[in-house]
């Protein structure tokens, strides 16, 4: 039997591991399940690592996704930020910190070691890794990628509109400055001990932009963040919510590592259309059935999964973060069904039989 490290490494390589891994985007469910909100504890490493490291000892799964809000990256950079004791941190977008893009340059491009709570979130990978880093896998998630990160300090009703009024080069030279920024703080993550490390891109989304926005604006900035920070060491992570099936070949080609597929994607339409040796991380619906539903329906979503993928460069996760209220005996369904549905034993044969 394979650690649960050496499953996920397993699938990274291309090899067929003992059973698919599971990996959730856990950090709420696992402030909760140790009994806290998530914005009660967002500035004390200490207090998140032990509770990821406890929901981890006590579901089993194969890695944490050391994650905090989508803020802090954005705060670093001098936007305001509302705290929620009983939520996540949110940006105050009604007062952006950008009044106008061409203002990028007079922003003090931040220090991952020293501002804002940025050395908080790396010390919690820190912790994290120190604590399981040689028995699973531990991503340390780089907040916002360079588009998301500038809505946030433009506020995103005006970055919108800056989208279609402003120069393509403004916008471009502002998304470079974002990038760079972006970049810093994922290689601050992998130097604190992670893995693996990730951006979340929600706002370059097709629920929010147009597929020809998305290839001019966010996909070369995500593919020149994956050429700064990924090495064949050290794999680096997308995550775009929403249905992103009219760029997931875009996304494909920024050749990141593992692509973090939302639930509104077909995960068998994500596996043709990328290269099968990028991995596909997802896409249990958070909402309906791992909050709303039953460990049954689990069960039967993660076997489509494995089905439609045919467990072919796969590791099971939530479609997006899970809610604090998931029900535990869901998670505990989701990682029954990789064993169940996605042993090695089992994932020959879907292979042998589709002539892989």
């Amino acid at each position: 039997m394979m650690s649960s490290l050496c499953r996920v490494r397993a699938v990274l390589e291309g090899r067929i591991p003992d059973r698919l891994p599971v990996i959730p985007q856990s950090f709420m469910f696992a402030a909760k399940s140790g009994g806290y909100n998530i914005g009660q504890i967002n500035r004390d490493p200490a207090m998140m690592a032990k509770c990821h490291v406890e929901s981890w000892e006590k579901f089993g799964y194969d890695g944490c996704i050391i994650d905090v809000d989508d803020a802090a990256l954005a705060e670093a950079c001098g936007a305001s930020v509302v705290y929620r004791e009983d939520s996540v941190a949110v940006v105050k977008e009604s007062t952006p910190c950008l009044k106008d893009l061409r203002d990028i340059d007079f922003l003090q491009m931040p220090d991952p070691l020293k501002d804002g709570r940025l050395y908080q979130w790396l010390e919690t990978t820190q912790r994290v890794s120190e604590r399981i880093g040689k028995e699973a896998l531990v991503m340390g998630r780089a907040d916002q990628g360079p588009f998301s990160l500038l809505c946030l300090l433009r506020g995103a009703q005006q970055f919108m509109i800056d989208l279609i009024t402003e120069e393509e080069n403004v916008i471009l030279h502002a998304l470079e400055w974002t990038a760079k920024v972006h970049s810093k703080f994922a290689k601050a993550q992998l130097e604190a001990g992670a893995h693996v490390t990730s951006m979340g891109d929600a706002y370059a989304s097709p629920n929010l932009i147009s597929p020809a926005a998305y290839h001019k604006f966010a996909y070369p900035m995500e593919k020149q963040v994956v050429e700064i920070v990924q090495t064949q060491n050290h794999p680096y992570s997308i995550h775009i919510c929403g249905d992103t099936t009219k760029i997931i070949e875009d996304m494909g080609k920024t050749h990141a590592k593992i692509l973090e597929i939302d639930w509104k994607l077909d995960m068998g339409v994500a596996r043709r259309r990328v290269p099968e040796s990028t991995i596909l991380m997802g896409n249990v619906n958070p909402s309906d059935p791992l909050y709303l539903g039953t460990p049954k329906q689990v069960d039967e979503k993660v076997k489509e999964i494995i089905e439609k993928t045919k467990g072919k460069g796969v590791i099971i996760s939530s479609g997006c973060a899970l809610g604090a209220n998931t029900r535990p005996e869901n998670m505990t369904a989701m990682i029954h069904a990789a064993e169940k549905y996605g042993s090695f034993e089992q994932l020959m044969q879907l292979q042998e039989s589709s002539g892989e």
